[in-house]
């Protein structure tokens, strides 16, 4: 879809801030800090109080109304009504589950994982809007440790686990999350001494298209994004400039397309300096290079609507950032904090964080 086509798609549609003003900013433009006004978008974060102080790391946008969370204590929440009210809708035996992630394809059907060691990793399906759940898998392996997943499809996704016997761990669905099968990791790449994957936003594995998947790790020597073209079957791997240790590496990737990508991710700590916070990709993944101007600071949450063109989201605890220009360039936005940040077809987009933190973009 083309800029004047999204424009008008949108427009129709009653599509929200990433729509309306990223779009209407002038295309590869960043932002001149001399003269901010000129090009900057107008937007901001309204905050859709939720009545839950839990920590929502998980985050679906499926339009402007629809939104789903997944987060600490066995929390999920669903609104309908753009989220002026939200409807705990967890599975009954999730208390005290960590869910970390959630992919909703509308307002009835959603999958949400669980992480933790052992039988904590879980996968729950639901089908009529959370009023009910099945469980579609338990871990029990007490070495895998599951962190985020991903759908091609209504039908077909993927979940990843930390490494083991050395080699990062998928598994896959072909009935929309109701039951899971662990694929061979004879196509899988060793992993680093250390490495590992962050269960920090949801998007440390994400799908374009029908086959194409990324998966972005950190804690080893170096900080690597993963590609597969064949539905998690068999992976290439890239190093990133983004620093790795056992507190930074690459926490979330988006993909506009198979070529066109960003990274972003940091050292999580308070306090601690990311200098080197995000970096891009033209080919797949193949190579990437360091943005010129990141974000300021650690980011876990990344979004890139394919409809956006090169306008996509950032953000972290200490902010939120937009970039015009494919991801070399960066320029905060606003202070609060979130974890992560979703956009919708329609173009609305949606970010959580801790202490019941949700919010939808505005103009």
């Amino acid at each position: 879809m083309d800029l004047t086509t999204a424009r008008r798609t949108l427009a129709a549609a009653g599509g929200l801030a990433f729509g309306a003003a990223l779009l209407a900013a002038p295309a590869h433009a960043a932002p001149s800090p001399a003269a901010p006004s000129r090009t900057a978008p107008r937007f901001g974060w309204e905050l859709k109080p939720t009545g839950v102080e839990a920590r929502f790391r998980g985050l679906a946008a499926v339009d402007r109304n629809v939104a789903w969370a997944a987060g600490s204590g066995g929390n999920v929440l669903r609104t309908v009504d753009g989220g002026r009210t939200w409807r705990k809708v967890a599975p009954p035996d999730a208390a005290g589950l960590e869910f970390r992630d959630v992919e909703a394809f509308d307002a009835d059907r959603a999958v949400v994982l669980a992480i933790g060691e052992g039988d904590a990793s879980r996968v729950y399906r639901t089908v009529d809007g959370g009023r009910t759940w099945t469980l579609g898998f338990r871990n029990d392996d007490p070495r895998a440790f599951y962190d985020c997943m991903t759908f091609f499809d209504r039908r077909n996704g993927l979940a990843m686990s930390d490494p083991v016997d050395g080699r990062f761990r998928i598994l896959a669905t072909s009935d929309g999350g109701a039951s899971w099968r662990v694929l061979p990791s004879a196509g899988m790449p060793p992993a680093l001494e250390g490495e590992a994957g962050f269960a920090a936003s949801g998007q440390c594995l994400v799908a374009h298209g029908s086959r194409n998947v990324w998966m972005a790790t950190g804690g080893g020597k170096a900080s690597r994004v993963f590609h597969s073209r064949d539905r998690g079957r068999t992976w290439t791997v890239a190093e990133t400039p983004l620093p790795s240790s056992a507190s930074s590496g690459v926490f979330a990737v988006a993909f506009r397309d198979a070529r066109h990508g960003i990274a972003v991710g940091g050292d999580y700590r308070p306090g601690q300096p990311s200098p080197t916070a995000a970096a891009v990709t033209r080919d797949g993944g193949r190579t990437w290079r360091a943005a010129s101007r990141p974000p300021a600071e650690y980011r876990s949450g990344l979004t890139w609507p394919a409809y956006s063109g090169p306008a996509a989201l950032a953000v972290g605890p200490t902010g939120s950032d937009y970039t015009l220009d494919g991801g070399r360039t960066w320029r905060r936005f606003d202070t609060g904090g979130f974890d992560t940040v979703d956009c919708a077809r329609d173009g609305a987009c949606w970010a959580s964080g801790e202490k019941g933190r949700i919010a939808r973009l505005g103009r």
